[in-house]
């Protein structure tokens, strides 16, 4: 049990997570009071990384849905296991009863069971970590099928009936805000939006995260992402490339960026040629404002 919010604070820091306080808060109250968790923000801020530490923090299994365009029940909740069925059929025989054969092939046994399902009929000793992953790239009709599961912690199977968590899962569902969730669903989570972190912060987390970077490396590569988001790109770095491009450096055995280094591991950064191309134009003075971090 976690008792107060620094002890959530704490513990995301002994995973390597570094949190602020705002976002302790959140998964406090999150655990506290049983409701799921909405994260938003920009690709690559550490949302889904929080879910992924929160597992390892209590202990708990992480059961991860990634959600995409055109998921459905059958991928997301459960799916009757159709050719099981029909073998069971053939061998009952044409003399047995129509509808006792009905009860029988459609039990639990014939269930094949998917991530929300798993979540919610689970028998852990620590309920699990649901993390809806990306919500946003779902569609509509996947948003309301969530809302009985989200309000309720239950999921209706029309030959079964309602199967309710005896111990609910804590759910984390995230967003990188591509487009707009649905009010219902928002309003059945507590809210916390993750912004690229400021400077000193972003250090932390490389010296966090990349161990095998020293303090100046950590420090610079940080210098240059904060110049790449100040500048116009399609797509702005977020903290994961920030981690990947300090371990790229630290592979090579840098101790400090150059230009010649800046241009040789770009891409660790930016991935659209035409931010690479514009970037490019501006390595001294990325370099110049990395060393000065």
């Amino acid at each position: 049990m976690i008792e107060t919010i620094d002890e959530v604070q704490s513990k995301l820091a002994d995973n390597r997570y570094i949190g602020d306080r705002a976002l302790a808060t959140s998964i406090f109250l999150a655990l506290k009071i049983q409701k799921p968790l909405f994260i938003e923000g920009e690709a690559g801020v550490g949302k889904t990384e929080a879910a992924k530490v929160m597992a390892d923090v209590l202990g708990a299994r992480l059961i991860r849905l990634q959600c995409y365009e055109g998921i459905d029940l059958a991928h997301a909740a459960y799916e009757w296991n159709y050719p099981r069925q029909l073998l069971h059929i053939r061998l009952l025989g044409e003399s047995a009863d129509r509808r006792a054969a009905e009860r029988e092939i459609f039990s639990a046994e014939f269930l094949l069971r998917r991530p929300l399902l798993d979540a919610i009929d689970n028998r852990d000793l620590v309920p699990p970590v649901l993390l809806i992953d990306e919500i946003d790239r779902s569609d509509e009709e996947f948003e309301a099928f969530l809302l009985e599961l989200l309000s309720d912690f239950q999921i209706s199977i029309p030959e079964l009936g309602t199967i309710r968590a005896e111990r609910p899962p804590f759910v984390v569902i995230t967003s990188n805000r591509t487009r707009e969730v649905h009010d219902a669903l928002k309003r059945r989570c507590l809210y916390h939006w993750i912004d690229y972190p400021d400077l000193e912060k972003e250090i932390a987390i490389v010296e966090a995260r990349v161990p095998e970077a020293t303090d100046g490396l950590a420090r610079q590569v940080a210098g240059l992402v904060h110049g790449l988001r100040d500048m116009d790109l399609y797509k702005l770095p977020g903290v994961a490339e920030t981690l990947d491009w300090a371990r790229s450096l630290a592979a090579l055995g840098a101790k400090g960026v150059d230009e010649a280094l800046v241009e040789a591991t770009l891409g660790a950064a930016l991935k659209y040629q035409e931010d690479l191309e514009r970037a490019r134009t501006q390595i001294p003075e990325l370099v110049v404002r990395a060393r000065g971090a």
